[in-house]
């Protein structure tokens, strides 16, 4: 039986995605070849990450810690790429969810750059929730936030985390509004230099980190979400944006309908109106060009859910950018990491290690 179009949308768009940020391709072959229906989804993959689960708790209960970072770290994959474009049920969801959350934490402590979960005071007294890991050959490092997009949450952003590691840069994966930790209560907020704000002074109040240089990255809508906090967040040193927007409400038709439902979920919108109405405040019109400080644009010219000209744009109007356009990327240019996810943590170890 042919595979219905959510499926098979979710396979053509994403698979460099899910293999490149930390899916075995074993698992992805299996699981994906299982699943006909788009509300078999998230099911199949939760499945594939208690498997995961139930061998970390082996390894765990035989102390062989190594193997127990690996699995827990695949099961939090497993159940995030199973939840994160899966807002038809929300209770499913919502389970998954918990599993990313939990299965990364209980990993941390295992990893060859292990890390804290930590809380962040947010405006109105609620809390904004980060992943905090510092390289141990290094002391009070330089700090990169990392920003996911609109399906992504901080635990997606492990793998790119280990390359700024390796290079002596701590890193803080965050959840901002409609996000992760935030998905359920607070919308998407185009204003993204109001989270970025309170991530550093998170950062300020620690003194196993340098405060005084603080870098930034974001990934598809994070990308535009760090371009803004960029423009008006002053101690954000250097950024880089792989593959965001200049402008949300401009391809929203154009977006695979799994993509568009969840925007209109994150955005806490009614219909695909109310969420194109919301949209337009996304916009990087007069705001590309306050970026004061080093800007690295990442755009692939294949990008299916991101015009490419929305990174030349960006490139253009930014006054202190280097662009890197590359002809055979597609979205977030997963399909070719190697070519710079470890030159862009180059990039970034440069310009924050010459402040």
């Amino acid at each position: 039986m042919a595979k219905d179009k959510e499926v098979q949308s979710a396979i053509d768009n994403w698979a460099p995605r899910f293999i490149s940020n930390g899916i075995d391709p074993n698992d992805f072959q299996r699981v994906t070849t299982s699943i006909e229906r788009w509300d078999d989804w998230c099911q199949k993959w939760s499945e594939c990450g208690a498997m995961h689960e139930q061998m970390a708790e082996q390894a765990e209960a035989a102390h062989n810690y190594e193997s127990v970072a690996y699995h827990y770290f695949h099961a939090a994959i497993s159940y995030h790429f199973g939840k994160y474009l899966f807002v038809r049920k929300p209770h499913e969801l919502r389970a998954a969810h918990e599993h990313v959350v939990r299965d990364y934490q209980r990993a941390l402590p295992y990893f060859e750059f292990p890390g804290e979960h930590v809380a962040i005071p947010y405006e109105g007294g609620a809390t904004l929730y980060g992943i905090l890991r510092k390289p141990w050959h290094t002391s009070k490092p330089p700090v990169v936030v990392l920003v996911p997009g609109l399906d992504s949450v901080k635990e997606e952003m492990h793998i790119y985390g280990n390359d700024f590691l390796r290079r002596g840069m701590a890193v803080l994966a965050i959840d901002g509004p409609g996000q992760g930790e935030m998905e359920f209560e607070f919308p998407l907020r185009h204003d993204y230099e109001v989270p970025i704000k309170y991530a550093v002074d998170y950062l300020e109040q620690r003194s196993d980190v340098d405060s005084n240089r603080v870098g930034m990255m974001g990934v598809s809508f994070g990308g535009q979400f760090a371009t803004r906090a960029a423009a008006f967040e002053p101690r954000i040193k250097a950024t880089i944006e792989n593959c965001g927007s200049y402008d949300q409400s401009e391809n929203f038709k154009g977006r695979p309908l799994i993509s568009r439902e969840t925007m209109v979920h994150r955005l806490k919108a009614t219909d695909e109106d109310e969420a194109h109405r919301k949209l337009q405040q996304f916009n990087l019109q007069g705001v590309a060009e306050k970026v004061a400080r080093p800007l690295l644009v990442i755009q692939g010219g294949r990008d299916r859910l991101v015009p490419p000209a929305h990174g030349r744009r960006i490139a253009a109007e930014a006054p202190h950018s280097t662009l890197w356009f590359f002809e055979e990327g597609n979205h977030v240019c997963n399909n070719i990491p190697y070519k710079h996810r470890p030159q862009q943590a180059d990039w970034m170890r440069k310009h924050l290690s010459s402040l």
